[in-house]
């Protein structure tokens, strides 16, 4: 079975950590043992929401059917798809290191890159769950600008992703 790039270069990143977080040992040995600790406690920290974050996304992938994906954000309906994974990334808050493997998932089911560099450009920059906090340090006009701007800017990285990998022209 040949191992994907993705897995080599995972590995690689690794190897590379490995060996920084050596040589950090060599210089520090008190501050590389601190930086771990505090590094393994707030992994700790925030595991149980990973984890429950990621059993959710687990199980609403397998209750969809890959049908479904297929038709609202596949190839068929490109800018409908585009809108409904930018509304999408917009109200949902999932971290990165989540969402980036769900949509290797994803593209693999046969989601466009167009629709996924939507998906993750407003999940990134557009929050919608994170309005009143946002709109308690900026204020409501600066939070509504600032988002709208954002999901404009998200429709053009789509448009252009879509451009650069031949899924418009």
């Amino acid at each position: 079975m040949p191992v994907e790039k993705g897995v080599i270069y995972v590995i690689y990143l690794y190897m590379i950590t490995g060996i920084l977080v050596l040589i950090s040992f060599l210089f520090s040995r008190e501050k590389t043992i601190k930086a771990i600790k505090s590094a393994f406690l707030k992994m700790k920290k925030i595991f149980p929401a990973i984890a429950v974050m990621m059993v959710f996304v687990s199980i609403l992938l397998f209750l969809i059917p890959e049908k479904m994906i297929i038709q609202y954000l596949g190839t068929n309906g490109r800018f409908s798809g585009v809108i409904l994974a930018s509304l999408v990334g917009s109200i949902t808050l999932i971290p990165g290191f989540i969402a980036y493997p769900l949509c290797a998932i994803l593209l693999k089911k046969g989601v466009t890159y167009m629709v996924l560099s939507a998906f993750t450009t407003t999940l990134m920059m557009v929050g919608i769950v994170t309005f009143p906090v946002e709109k308690a340090y900026f204020g409501t006009k600066v939070t509504i600008v600032r988002n709208g701007i954002s999901f404009m800017i998200a429709i053009c990285v789509a448009v252009a992703t879509g451009i650069v990998f031949g899924e418009l022209f």
